[in-house]
């Protein structure tokens, strides 16, 4: 079913320090905490959940943005987690991040032109005139043009901002891209035009994806597979449309639960948690969800579930399938 892995996360953690002052004990935020899983060639990996469950802070580590706390982050066979900085910018000509934010992602002090050209020029690739060359053809596959060239990113929209964004991530020619939330920001009757530009892409220059979102049913439309991420760690990993027709985590079923219905006629149950989501800085012992879950054992309380195999190529954090 799956190609060769391109990716590999092994008890991925990423931690926070707080400092509260004098004589007070620093906290420790655990914005990702033992995440675990793999990523094969040519796919679109999916990491959903929640606002806050640490889906972001994880694809800005796999990418070195962040310094992992602990764990391993294995590239095309080689493990990058304790690269230095030399090292790394050599590397990210293969990795590359599309940003949530495309008014934030792109200098307003620079024309477009310097904006694709840059990645080029910093990483020696091609003579000046060919840069330019490049910067042209990659703006007509996003669909723009080379009139675009000398302008500058507030003489965009939204829309065409962001597919600026995704052609100076694909400039270089990448084999990973992650891309964070990126048309959240867009207006609904954009978005599809932007993920379909993404399909694209990825078939034209065989890129890998790791697609942060909120939104499942964008989701459903451009994932392989699918990881749930609850308060920092990964609670359900399965093919996308086994998730969808089969969740096992409870956590997982309320999230699906809150997507509205493609018919008005079609009947759903509604699944509404209780509480709030814990802390990252003081989280609950046992499983994380457990004071928010329907299905709450007493061994819940105290005991981290570990991941078992729920299916085919379905593995799942819950004590119910233990």
């Amino acid at each position: 079913m799956y190609s060769e892995p391109l990716l590999e996360v092994k008890q991925l953690k990423k931690y926070y320090t707080i400092d509260q002052g004098w004589f007070k004990p620093r906290k420790v935020v655990k914005a990702v905490d033992d995440v675990s899983f793999t990523v094969y060639k040519g796919e679109t990996f999916a990491l959903v959940g929640e606002s806050g469950c640490g889906k972001s802070t994880t694809g800005r580590t796999i990418l070195r943005l962040h310094d992992p706390t602990s764990g391993q982050i294995v590239f095309a066979g080689r493990e990058i987690s304790g690269l230095s900085y030399s090292e790394m910018r050599r590397l990210r000509r293969k990795m590359q991040m599309v940003f949530q934010d495309p008014y934030a992602s792109l200098n307003p002090k620079k024309t477009i032109r310097q904006i694709l050209t840059e990645p080029l020029r910093v990483h020696g690739v091609a003579s000046p005139t060919e840069r330019v060359k490049q910067a042209v053809r990659i703006l007509e596959i996003v669909g723009l043009s080379e009139y675009h060239l000398d302008r500058y990113p507030h003489e965009f929209s939204g829309g065409q901002r962001q597919r600026i964004g995704i052609a100076k991530a694909v400039i270089l020619h990448p084999e990973l891209i992650v891309a964070d939330e990126p048309v959240s920001a867009l207006d609904v009757s954009i978005q599809s035009q932007v993920i379909n530009l993404l399909l694209k892409l990825q078939r034209e220059f065989s890129l890998t994806y790791v697609f942060i979102s909120h939104d499942l049913g964008v989701v459903r439309h451009i994932s392989d597979r699918v990881a749930v991420m609850y308060l920092g760690k990964v609670v359900e990993v399965a093919a996308t449309e086994e998730i969808f027709a089969s969740p096992k985590h409870p956590y997982t079923k309320a999230l699906l639960s809150a997507v509205p219905a493609a018919h008005p006629d079609e009947k759903r149950e509604r699944i509404l948690l209780t509480g709030d989501v814990p802390s990252p800085v003081n989280p609950p012992p046992g499983c994380a969800f457990h004071p928010r879950c329907p299905s709450c054992m007493e061994i819940c309380r105290t005991a981290a579930p570990p991941m078992v195999n729920a299916g085919e190529h379905h593995v799942v954090a819950c004590h119910l399938y233990n």
